[in-house]
């Protein structure tokens, strides 16, 4: 009877354990589900924002593939170097690497937007003063937009060939500034959206307001070169205060691997090093954003 009831009460203990982890499985498919579909909704808006023509879904799958090859490479090289090698350590190695580069295709989305904007600032100033030419000229507003357009200058005259698109299409010009504005996100030319919709209005001259529109980007641009300058050295002390202790940490596991073991071998070190990855991580942040000045 004794027997039997054992038999029993492990049967109910497997059908437990495994109902358990179904709910969890079917639980963690639910969030990732979720999660892949809300990345590739965020991705695709940035692929759209620096006119990548790629499904949204390869991002995420190539932000996978690169987590799992830069686990796989921090644990080959921390398995060649170190001398003092356990499962804890490299399995701690993999999920700090695979999450350190989790973020990148989405960081190197938001540089090549960054960069864009920026080049596309850079060429504002001359593309107005050709629309105050063309409008010196006796051009419309909308042909001064389409002498942009037909130039061979990336990115302005891709955008401004969207926008004469729009408007060729029947979207009034209001309109279609609106989503140029919101498209690009770029204050200078919000400037711009905004004199040529007022002097639309009220009957302003608007080869005067590119020319001083043009000057005065031209001096917004030197005095952000001028602050680029004098803020070299608080970025690049960002990056080496940013890369200093996993240096250290590196530099320690050669020097004492016994000390680091401790570490890597206990719970209450790694929870150590994982708040001295997010205290390095904030001061690397902090520090940007003081010699990120806005003008």
């Amino acid at each position: 009877m004794i027997e039997y009831g054992q038999i029993l009460a492990s049967i109910c203990a497997g059908l437990s354990v495994m109902f358990a982890t179904l709910v969890i499985m079917e639980f963690m498919s639910y969030v990732s589900s979720n999660y892949r579909e809300r990345y590739i909704r965020e991705t695709s808006v940035q692929l759209d924002d620096v006119l990548l023509q790629m499904p949204a879904g390869r991002i995420f799958d190539l932000t996978i593939a690169i987590c799992g090859l830069a686990a796989f490479l921090a644990v080959a090289i921390f398995g060649v170097s170190s001398t003092n090698w356990s499962w804890p350590k490299a399995a701690f190695i993999a999920v700090l690497a695979a999450v350190a580069a989790f973020p990148i295709p989405r960081v190197y989305l938001k540089f090549l937007k960054k960069r864009r904007i920026q080049r596309f600032n850079e060429q504002l100033e001359d593309a107005l003063n050709s629309m105050s030419s063309a409008l010196k000229a006796g051009f419309s507003i909308n042909q001064a937009i389409e002498v942009i357009a037909s130039e061979n200058r990336n990115p302005i005259s891709i955008e401004f060939r969207l926008l004469l698109q729009e408007i060729r299409l029947g979207v009034p010009l209001e309109q279609a500034l609106e989503n140029m504005v919101r498209r690009l996100e770029s204050d200078d030319f919000e400037l711009v959206a905004t004199a040529i919709l007022t002097a639309r209005q009220t009957g302003g001259e608007l080869t005067v307001i590119f020319e001083r529109l043009a000057s005065m980007i031209r001096e917004r641009m030197r005095i952000s070169g001028k602050l680029r300058a004098l803020t070299a050295q608080g970025r690049l002390q960002s990056y080496v205060v940013g890369a200093m202790p996993f240096l250290l940490m590196i530099i320690m596991n050669y020097i004492a691997p016994d000390m680091m073991s401790s570490f890597f071998n206990s719970m209450t070190g790694i929870f150590l090093i994982l708040g001295a990855v997010g205290l390095v991580i904030g001061g690397f942040l902090v520090i940007r954003k003081i010699t990120n000045i806005d003008i």
